[in-house]
């Protein structure tokens, strides 16, 4: 699949999923200032893509105009538990790195399930994305958004009733659209 095709339906998700259903109060204004970096990986293992987030870090860590990552992986770690279970080799990278504390990684996947919810629960919608993503982000940024917030506890518990509101069947059937529009492409 053409690398522009998966950035654009990326783009697509995160303008409307996240910033439209207002899941993240905070994307707007880093998308509308292009401090948004969209990157498609071409790792086939993990091993490469493991490669590709120590060079996205490391850009990041050079570039202070590039607010967040999104590395978007669609060759390698399609299976959820897999890509779960990889988590654990990022936040080891950071550490190898000594940039944790700096930066964090925000998991999305397509079949993303949080613990204790059934794969087909709404509120797992607002943690799925039409490929696996690894959003890089810096912890000060982070931090300062959540103290401009007026109540950012509020946030996912918002989020999960929306999702609920909405239902399993409205979320999956956008977030199909989306994906079908970069495999007709």
């Amino acid at each position: 699949m053409d690398k522009s095709v998966i950035e654009t339906a990326t783009r697509q998700w995160l303008e409307e999923v996240v910033i439209g259903l207002n899941l993240c109060p905070f994307a707007r204004k880093e998308l509308v200032n292009n401090r948004i970096r969209f990157v498609v990986s071409s790792a086939d293992s993990e091993e490469a893509l493991i490669a590709d987030l120590q060079a996205e870090l490391r850009l990041l860590h050079e570039h202070l105009e590039i607010e967040t990552t999104l590395l978007i992986h669609p060759g390698t770690l399609t299976e959820f538990d897999d890509y779960n279970d990889f988590l654990s080799a990022a936040d080891g990278l950071l550490e190898l790195l000594e940039l944790d504390g700096v930066y964090q990684v925000a998991s999305f996947h397509p079949d993303y399930r949080f613990a204790g919810t059934g794969p087909e629960d709404a509120e797992n919608y607002t943690n799925r994305s039409p490929f696996p993503v690894l959003h890089l982000l810096r912890e000060s940024s982070v931090a300062g958004a959540v103290d401009s917030h007026p109540n950012p506890d509020s946030i996912p518990e918002r989020n999960i009733a929306l999702m609920k509101q909405l239902g399993a069947e409205e979320l999956f059937q956008t977030l199909s659209r989306i994906q079908s529009t970069s495999t007709d492409s």
